[in-house]
């Protein structure tokens, strides 16, 4: 199989992950909100959030057209360190991408609160996990499917460059910055107003919605903990990969011909920059069955449920990665102090300068 081949594969599983998101949006919006209170306070909440991001995210676009900007003069100024105008586009689809993922998480989530205790309220504890796993869920594969997503246009727009994809992960890093510090600045600070101003002057109750505070307090949980967490998740994940592709991308020959033995210098090459993508792809559908898991148990025993999604994902993921990488001709052999002469492209003695000059 060739690199199209190989991102055609990946990009299928980030479908199947986005896809899957709307089947457990779809399902969460279909739930009741109960009763008139619980609408109003969830409408407050989402209200609340969906201002600060946009504030939020208005002021990061000014930063990340500073960047694009700062980028494109530094091609022209110095052409040969291949930072230029490609960067620049590939920090931006990073940024939107990471924000995107943001938004979506948390505008399901800020809908799923009143929904889990509607939920609780009806059917108890069973039919509350439920609505609240498949909530979360939209958050978790929402964050991978668009970030694997956005990997492979990046890479197959610039031919892989790992300088300019680079800057994708790079756009993510900056989006996680704010989105955290600025989402856990805003829920501490209510959260602190809350209690001096409602509990010790006015002496209303901890968590009483009659106090402003409380509900700003919500609002930052959401905003910090959920959006701005799945940015911070998104830039790790991002990161990960491009950093594996970049270090597959520069391995000299002899590193290559250790890891796998029984292919040519291309086709091996191809393979290690394909592993953290195909991984990424297992990791994906292995989630998928997790949450499915859960979700089918958590009508019988919510604990067994848990339990038992979050270790079918794992075993899932570690059987079938064992597969892939053998399929991929990957046997990880440790590089002695020898250069390896099982690459069929050269003779020993040619591995050997071409590791010396890399």
């Amino acid at each position: 199989m060739g690199e199209r081949g190989f991102l055609g594969v990946a990009g299928f599983a980030s479908l199947c992950a986005l896809a899957f998101v709307a089947y457990l949006a779809r399902y969460v919006l279909s739930k009741p909100q109960g009763n008139e209170t619980m609408a109003h306070l969830s409408k407050l909440v989402q209200q609340g959030a969906a201002a600060f991001l946009k504030r939020e995210y208005t002021y990061v676009g000014a930063f990340v057209a500073a960047i694009m900007i700062f980028f494109v003069a530094v091609g022209a100024v110095k052409p040969d360190l291949d930072i230029d105008w490609r960067t620049a586009v590939a920090f931006l689809f990073g940024a939107v991408a990471s924000a995107l993922a943001g938004i979506l998480g948390m505008t399901i989530a800020t809908r799923a609160n009143s929904r889990t205790a509607a939920a609780a309220q009806s059917g108890g504890v069973k039919s509350a996990l439920d609505v609240a796993v498949s909530g979360g869920a939209v958050m978790g594969m929402g964050v991978v499917g668009i970030a694997l997503l956005g990997l492979i246009i990046v890479y197959v727009m610039f031919d892989g460059n790992p300088t300019v994809v680079n800057g994708y992960a790079m756009g993510a890093s900056l989006l996680a910055l704010f989105g955290r510090s600025g989402g856990g600045i805003f829920t501490k600070g209510a959260d602190m107003g809350a209690d001096l101003v409602g509990k010790v002057e006015a002496g209303i109750p901890e968590d009483d919605p009659r106090n402003p505070a409380v509900i700003a307090d919500n609002v930052g949980d959401n905003v910090g903990d959920v959006a701005g967490m799945g940015s911070d998740i998104f830039e790790s994940y991002c990161g990960a990969m491009i950093a594996t592709i970049a270090i597959a991308s520069t391995m000299a020959i002899a590193q290559i011909g250790a890891l796998a033995p029984q292919l040519e210098e291309a086709p091996a090459r191809a393979a290690l920059m394909f592993l953290p993508l195909a991984l990424a792809s297992i990791g994906l559908l292995a989630s998928i069955t997790g949450i499915m898991v859960v979700r089918l148990l958590c009508a019988q025993r919510p604990a067994l449920a848990l339990r038992s999604g979050t270790v079918a994902a794992p075993l899932l993921f570690i059987v079938a990665a064992w597969f892939v990488i053998d399929a991929l001709g990957i046997e990880g052999t440790t590089l002695e102090s020898e250069p390896s002469c099982s690459i069929r492209r050269a003779p020993c003695v040619h591995s050997a300068r071409a590791a010396r000059s890399w």
